[in-house]
């Protein structure tokens, strides 16, 4: 959810603090602030409620003194209301020491109320102004910054990532994490932090990751890493895999549209590498072929969009590897003590690999001694690094907060993941016929796009008065039913719903009524003529009570046309590919009724990519 990004270095840190936040604004926020130590060792802050122009604006009206050493912060307000006062930095050492933070201090009040006992004036609401008044006292003590979080992170409860210098110590900023992301971006002479690595990516691409439970002190010319008892460790290396003109517009209307029209190249991303001599081998799972053999079932836990692409790899994994198959929230599943153990594979699904509840999904899956693997976009995330193992999708800076290309990315690992499981497992040694339906997918969804992008878009512009839109679907349909009403929702604020067609008669028949949209997947009659069957029938039903009926149906799909009032085509392909296909139209209506309303895509309201707290 926040964004956090640190420097220190020989340049002004101000241009590089707020440039780094623009890259960081797809996380979501409602207020904006920096400090910055100047060169005669003063700090200087400025905080703003509002988007980051908003403080733009200010500091142009008042600037604050040149400094090499700074910290940035773009706040999701928890505690206290997105206001000025609650808005990061924070102040203690009558001012002389400023934090920012990501995450939930969940033992706050009871710090809170200690502190106050001891005559500490809060000016906030904040839990992250608790923890400044705790370091500003062990800094006291210490006089060290890096010693004196040491003693503080031991004390907190709950998830954060810590961020904070001091002007006695000018060319250092210490953070520390635990269960929520910070990343170290490594430069010449000059070295950075980051929530992600969008944060610094214009000035490098060489990063360290950092564990649980770390703490990271950076000078211009070193970098020190420890656990929070100070032990020292060793931050793990890695190169960002794309460069920072991979994360603008470049001539888009917006992040959204430009992500829907990668998704052939994230999608042939993700299956580059993995197919030899026509069979799926995952290269980061040879070796682990354990990790497949002697289990009785998977878990694959996530949220939101990525549960539906969970769905999705429900089917494959079932069908291709011939084991039972779960999918749960993750942010339900720890809670209701599951029946899991070293017989289980828990498979994890996250675009950032820092969705808490994911996370802590990992983590309990863990301690109970499941095996572990996850789907990630994301390099340096924790969720990898908390598994046993983990695909990368390949798909690229995701910047919309309404995913779409890191969606059909984590569709393909998994249906990659099936036939890798089927082969090791000898559920399934032949995948020819499927390699090739995989390799044909990408030139399959240009083809969507070309052919049914302005057909969809102009259906979404006749339809911006709509205030509730349905979609039903069957087998692999039904998830993509769950996904367009997702999206949706999630950037036109309209009520939509989506349900598997079956249940139609069991209750949502109740809300069609004379002009209710209602989009409908119809599988293809080459697979399962008795699903095609019954998916018609569910249209012949809703269009009797009124309904206007838009078909997603495979090309030369004929006995759909007499229901139906508008019909989209996408190409032929397998049972199994057919989501990849039939999604895009959905994001593309989703984002023309959004734009037809007026509203930003991009940036939908209460809404945060990477959802850091539980």
């Amino acid at each position: 959810m926040c964004g956090i990004v640190g420097y220190v270095g020989p340049r002004p840190s101000q241009d590089i603090l707020l440039a780094g936040l623009a890259r960081l604004e797809y996380r979501g926020y409602d207020s904006a602030g920096i400090a910055v130590i100047d060169d005669a060792g003063d700090l200087g802050m400025r905080k703003k409620a509002g988007k980051l122009a908003v403080l733009r604006d200010s500091l142009a009206d008042a600037a604050l003194p040149d400094g090499s050493t700074g910290i940035g912060h773009t706040r999701w307000a928890t505690h206290g209301g997105p206001t000025d006062v609650n808005a990061h930095p924070h102040l203690a050492d009558d001012g002389k020491l400023a934090v920012i933070h990501n995450g939930i201090i969940e033992n706050f009040s009871a710090l809170r109320a200690e502190l106050a006992d001891a005559g500490v004036t809060f000016l906030s609401e904040t839990d992250t102004e608790v923890a400044a008044a705790l370091l500003g006292q062990e800094y006291r003590r210490t006089g060290d910054l890096a010693t004196a979080f040491q003693a503080v992170v031991n004390r907190l409860e709950g998830a954060f990532t810590l961020l904070a210098m001091h002007q006695d110590q000018p060319g250092l900023v210490v953070g520390a994490r635990r269960n929520s992301p910070l990343v170290i971006g490594l430069g010449e002479g000059e070295n950075f932090l980051g929530s992600d690595v969008a944060a610094f990516v214009e000035h490098t691409r060489n990063a360290l990751a950092i564990g649980q439970d770390q703490i990271v002190a950076i000078t211009p010319s070193a970098v020190t890493v420890t656990d929070f008892e100070g032990n020292a460790v060793e931050a793990q290396p890695f190169e960002v895999s794309w460069d920072a003109a991979a994360a603008e517009k470049g001539g888009w209307s917006s992040f959204m549209a430009k992500e829907v029209a990668e998704q052939p190249e994230a999608v042939a991303n993700t299956i580059r590498g993995r197919v030899q001599e026509g069979q799926v081998i995952i290269p980061e799972l040879e070796g682990l072929d354990s990790l497949f053999l002697g289990i009785d079932r998977v878990i694959i836990t996530a949220c939101g969009t990525a549960s539906y692409a969970a769905l999705v790899g429900k089917y494959a994994i079932e069908q291709w590897a011939r084991v039972p198959v779960d999918v749960e929230l993750a942010h339900e599943f720890r809670y209701r003590d599951p029946v899991i153990g070293d017989d289980t594979l828990v498979i994890s699904i996250s675009q950032s690999g820092e969705t808490m509840d994911t996370l802590m999904a990992v983590k309990y899956a863990r301690e109970r001694g499941a095996r572990t693997l996850s789907v990630c976009n994301t390099q340096g995330a924790t969720i990898p690094r908390e598994s046993d193992a983990v695909v990368y999708t390949h798909a690229g800076p995701e910047v919309a907060v309404a995913s779409t290309k890191a969606f059909s990315a984590q569709i393909t690992a998994l249906l990659l993941l099936g036939l890798h499981m089927g082969r090791v497992r000898g559920t399934h040694v032949d995948a020819t016929a499927e390699v090739a339906e995989l390799q044909s997918l990408p030139d399959k969804v240009s083809w969507v796009l070309k052919n049914e992008q302005e057909h969809v878009s102009q259906l979404a512009g006749w339809m911006a008065d709509t205030r509730s839109v349905l979609f039903l679907g069957r087998h692999v349909g039904y998830p993509i039913a769950l996904e367009g009403a997702l999206k949706l929702k999630e950037i036109s604020y309209i009520h939509a719903e989506g349900f598997a067609a079956g249940e139609l008669k069991h209750g949502p028949i109740a809300l069609i009524e004379a002009g209710q949209p209602v989009f409908v997947l119809v599988p293809s009659p080459r697979h399962s003529a008795l699903i095609h069957s019954k998916v018609v029938s569910n249209i012949q039903e809703i269009r009797a009570r009124g309904a206007r009926v838009i078909v997603v149906a495979e090309e030369g799909d004929a006995a759909v046309l007499p229901f139906a009032d508008e019909v989209i085509r996408i190409p032929l392909a397998g049972a199994l590919f057919e989501p990849l296909l039939a999604v895009v139209p959905l994001q593309i209506f989703a984002m023309a009724l959004a734009t037809a309303k007026g509203l930003d895509v991009d940036q939908p309201r209460n809404l945060a990519k990477s959802v850091t707290v539980e």
